[in-house]
């Protein structure tokens, strides 16, 4: 089983802490990068919960900072 299937399998299973996670995980690149790749990170962002099966589609309800 690769990562993205231990990914997708948690997803399964908690799907709102997924999200968060996730969230964070962009926050921590966007403060890194000094927001220079915002809109580029909130895309690949949107793919991987696509993909993970948790996607809440543009602007979700997720935290803007």
């Amino acid at each position: 089983m690769g990562i993205l299937d231990k990914m997708k399998n948690m997803a399964s299973k908690n799907k709102e802490q997924s999200q968060k996670l996730s969230d964070a995980a962009e926050r921590q690149v966007n403060q890194r990068t000094g927001g220079k790749y915002k809109k580029q990170v909130d895309t690949a962002q949107q793919q991987a919960e696509k993909k993970l099966g948790f996607g809440r589609g543009h602007g979700g309800g997720r935290e803007q900072q």
